[in-house]
């Protein structure tokens, strides 16, 4: 046993520092923004060099519409950077956003996305996963579990147990344990900071509720909820129907003060 503390110990010694999320919600950061703004570039090119975008200029200047009015509200240094959007040649409804100033958005979520209030859900959402540094998280908490996974497969091999199923088993504990509750948490973060900026630009809060309901409307089997990467819908749309109430205000007075997008295709 005390091998095994002092080898966990010494898998966490060398991790980073933490970090706090605009939530207030504490986050292991192992990589830096200009690493995750690299990466982030690297992924968007090789889209480019595979010819995953599409010429749609109609679609891709009613999405750099909204995408602007969004991002001139969000903190710094995120309002005044370089954005670039393109439209992914893709009919699912899908779209994200990378760090590096990066956004994409399907053809498809055009179909559900039926207006500028509703596709600002959707890119709002996508823009707080890059402001709250969530893709920094996600690989941070997965080196993470990469040195306990290590860590604990060590000891079991000190102990004469099987190495590769203690490995497998470990594996799936912290993937059940560590890196789906988080991106759970994740995603409601991304909500409920994508609804923020939403009301702050002018756009309605309350498409949130219905545009989630619509994507849920979608179809195709879903998994368990403790297995699942997102919120329960029934959940999340009580959440997303209670914030848009308390956002109003913010709505209606970013509205007053010219903060009133009028984005169409």
């Amino acid at each position: 046993m005390r091998l095994k503390l002092a080898l966990l110990a010494a898998a966490f010694a060398s991790l980073g520092g933490c970090a706090t999320s605009p939530t207030g919600r504490s986050q292991l950061m192992m990589v830096s923004d200009g690493q995750m703004s690299q990466m982030g570039l690297a992924a968007f090119n090789d889209m480019r060099k595979e010819g995953k975008f599409v010429d749609a200029p109609r679609e891709r200047a009613y999405a750099s519409c909204v995408a602007n009015a969004l991002i001139a509200v969000l903190p710094p240094p995120w309002n005044t950077q370089p954005w670039e959007v393109q439209i992914v040649g893709d009919d699912t409804a899908n779209a994200f956003a990378l760090p590096g100033g990066r956004i994409g958005v399907n053809r498809g979520m055009f179909k559900v996305a039926t207006d500028q209030d509703q596709l600002a859900v959707v890119l709002g959402h996508e823009l707080s996963h890059v402001v709250a540094r969530h893709g920094a998280e996600r690989v941070s908490d997965n080196m993470a579990t990469q040195a306990v996974v290590v860590a604990g497969t060590a000891y079991a091999a000190s102990q004469g147990t099987n190495a590769g199923y203690t490995a497998a088993a470990l594996g799936l504990g912290a993937e059940v344990g560590i890196l789906l509750p988080f991106s759970r948490i994740q995603e409601s973060e991304a909500d409920t900071l994508g609804q923020r900026y939403m009301a702050q630009a002018g756009f309605d809060p309350r498409a949130a509720v219905t545009l989630w309901d619509k994507m849920g409307a979608q179809g195709g089997s879903k998994p368990p909820a403790f297995l699942s990467t997102h919120p329960s819908s029934g959940n999340r749309a009580q959440a997303l129907n209670q914030q848009a109430q308390q956002l109003m205000p913010v709505y209606e007075s970013a509205r007053a003060n010219g903060h009133a997008p009028d984005c169409k295709m």
